[in-house]
Formats: structure tokens, sequence, C-alpha cells
């Protein structure tokens, strides 16, 4: 093997682990977030036409975090973490808030608090997509199925709320 051949083959070796890694990290934060189950709390509530069934919710998080893990992937594999940071630091925030709402909703069933939480996620998710779609627009493309789920859920918050209250 020639210096150049293994150059190539631990850089595409770096490459698959830091994919693996960004895949590992966004389905962390699914399963904290899925441990905080929504329980009889959310079967009792009352609820809008346009809630979906509840079988929806894990197909379509799984999709949108393997889309996250995917796009972070591609901004950092660009610069790294001590290229440009300010995407990747809004986009560990949009992670953690987005961690964290399932367990402000279902866990803490404060419906009030998880309204303001989702629209401060929603922001960061925008910053987030705008930031990645600068360094690299395929990440900003698959970023954009979750900023319209995250306004969908937003939506549903804040009627849920409503009609809860």
């Amino acid at each position: 093997m020639t210096n150049r051949q293994l150059k190539t083959y631990l850089s595409r070796r770096k490459q698959i682990g830091g994919l693996i890694g960004w895949l590992l990290l966004c389905f962390a934060v699914a399963w904290i977030g899925s441990l905080a189950e929504p329980g009889q709390w959310y079967a009792e509530l009352r609820k809008p036409k346009f809630n979906p069934p509840d079988w929806v919710f894990p197909v379509v998080w799984t999709i949108l975090y393997a889309l996250m893990a995917i796009a972070a992937w591609l901004v950092w594999r660009r610069t790294g973490f001590r290229g440009k940071r300010i995407p990747l630091v809004l986009f560990f925030t949009q992670l953690a808030l987005n961690g964290l709402w399932p367990w402000l909703f279902f866990g803490f069933q404060a419906t009030g608090w998880a309204l303001l939480e989702i629209v401060i996620l929603w922001a960061f998710l925008l910053l987030t997509l705008v930031s990645f779609w600068i360094e690299n627009p395929t990440a900003g493309v698959l970023l954009s199925p979750y900023l319209a789920w995250v306004s969908y859920a937003a939506l549903l918050n804040f009627v849920l709320w409503r009609i809860n209250a």
C-alpha cells in the first residue's frame, strides 16, 4: 500500500467513523426523549382532528434523526470541529432542545412550557438550517423535513395546550 493509498484509507475510515458518531449522537438524544413516555395522561387529552395516530411519531422521528445526523456529518466533514463552529454549535443547541421537549410535554405534562420551548427550538433549528445551507446546501435540504415537522409539532402543541387548558 502506497502512502497515498494509506491516507485515502485512513480518511475514509475517519469519515465512516464520523457518520457513525453523528448517528449515535442523534439516536441517543432520541432514546433519552423516548424515556418520557406519553402514558395515560396523553391518551386522555382532547386532540384536534389533525393529530396523527400514535404510530406515526416514531416512524417520522426515526427518519428525521437519521437525516439530522447525515446533515451534521456533511457539515462536520468539511471543516471538522475546529473549522466554522457556529453551524455545529447551533446544531448541538437545537438537538439539546429537541431532547428536552418530550420531557416538558410528556414527562412534566407542562404543555405551556413545552410550547415556549418548541418555539425556541424552531428558531434555533431555522438558524441551524440556514447555517448548514451556507456550508453545504445538501445539509440544509436534509434539515428541511425536520423544520416542517417541528412546525407541525408546534402547531399541535399550541392546539393541545389551548383545548386542554
